[in-house]
C-alpha cells in the first residue's frame, strides 16, 4: 500500500523594505571613446564614494576613483557642478546617480 507523502509549506521571510533613495545627481553626457560620464550633482560629493548609476537600461554601482572639472583633477564636486567620472560600463544621458551607503 502506497504511503502518503506530506509536503511542508515553507513560509517566506517578509520582504525587507528599502527606503526610497533620492538621486544625488544625473548623467548629462557620456563620452564612449574614453568611457567618461559627465554627472551634475545636487550635493557635494567626494572622490572615493560608491555611486549607483540607474536608468532604463543601466543598473550598476562602482566607486568614483577620480573626478575632473575643466580637465583638472578634483577631490570633491560641489553642489550643482558638472564633473567627469571614469566609468567601466556605458551610461546614458538622463540616468540617475545615487549614493550607495
Amino acid at each position: 500500500m502506497p504511503t502518503k507523502k506530506t509536503v511542508k509549506k515553507v513560509k517566506k521571510a517578509p520582504a525587507k523594505k528599502v527606503a526610497a533613495a533620492k538621486p544625488i545627481g544625473a548623467v548629462t553626457h557620456f563620452y564612449s571613446h574614453i568611457s567618461v560620464a559627465i554627472v551634475k550633482f545636487k550635493k557635494a560629493v567626494k572622490v572615493g564614494i560608491k555611486l549607483h548609476y540607474k536608468g532604463a537600461t543601466t543598473d550598476f554601482a562602482e566607486v568614483a576613483k577620480s573626478m575632473q572639472y575643466d580637465h583638472k583633477p578634483v577631490a570633491m564636486a560641489k553642489k550643482g557642478q558638472e564633473v567627469g567620472i571614469k566609468v567601466k560600463k556605458k551610461v546614458r544621458e538622463g540616468d540617475e546617480v545615487f549614493e550607495v551607503e
